[in-house]
């Protein structure tokens, strides 16, 4: 049983509040030892050279270094250790990226304390765990490839069309009531499918390629 030996944790989240609620669950746990906190993924990478924990609890949205890259590192050095997503967020892409880049599991933060527990239990026994969010986001039809040439969500498909309008990202996320970062995560996405570095040439794209009506 993993209860019968201490798991060492990271917690990397960019958020100190976060960090010190994460902390306060898993002090409750007299398994789970909280060994060191990181603000971003490069951050991460080098708490888990010099701690080597068993479990990392990473965010995705982070500053620096995303979780997604900062997953693939660790992952690539130190492919003992486990590492949970664990954020607010349940975009396919996100959730795709997470587990193509080596997460055991992927979890959203209002996952309960006792939720988490059995996901890092799960993880240390090499049994992956989605929260329902995710595991519903993975088998959803609504985020299905559009178009077969650039491979534009549904979302994202909704994002270029705005971006057509002149909108700004925080225009793009009243209009569409969602975070700012959801929505720079799903420009980030649209430049990179388009193969594009800017907003003007997307727009340009998707005018030429009659993406948008």
């Amino acid at each position: 049983m993993v209860e019968s030996t201490t798991v060492r944790v990271l917690l990397v989240d960019d958020h100190t509040v976060v960090r010190s609620g994460l902390g306060a669950v898993l002090m409750v746990s007299d398994w789970l030892k909280l060994v060191g906190e990181a603000a971003n993924g490069e951050e991460a990478i080098k708490q888990c050279e010099r701690l080597h924990p068993d479990i990392v609890l990473m965010d995705l949205m982070m500053p620096v270094m995303d979780g997604v890259e900062a997953i693939k590192g660790i992952k690539k050095r130190w492919p003992e250790i486990r590492v949970i997503a664990l954020t607010s967020f349940k975009e396919k892409e996100l959730v795709e990226g997470a587990l193509k880049a080596g997460a055991t599991g992927y979890l959203l933060k209002n996952v309960s304390a006792a939720e988490l527990t059995d996901a890092i239990r799960a993880a240390m026994n090499n049994q992956p765990s989605l929260s329902p969010e995710a595991a519903q986001v993975l088998i959803s039809r609504g985020t299905d490839p559009v178009d077969e040439g650039f491979g534009l969500t549904q979302r994202e498909m909704e994002i270029l069309a705005l971006m057509v309008e002149g909108l700004p990202n925080n225009g793009i996320a009243e209009k569409l009531i969602v975070s700012r970062s959801t929505v720079k995560f799903h420009v980030s996405n649209v430049l990179s499918k388009l193969g594009v570095s800017s907003r003007t040439e997307a727009v340009t794209v998707a005018l030429k390629q009659h993406l948008v009506k």
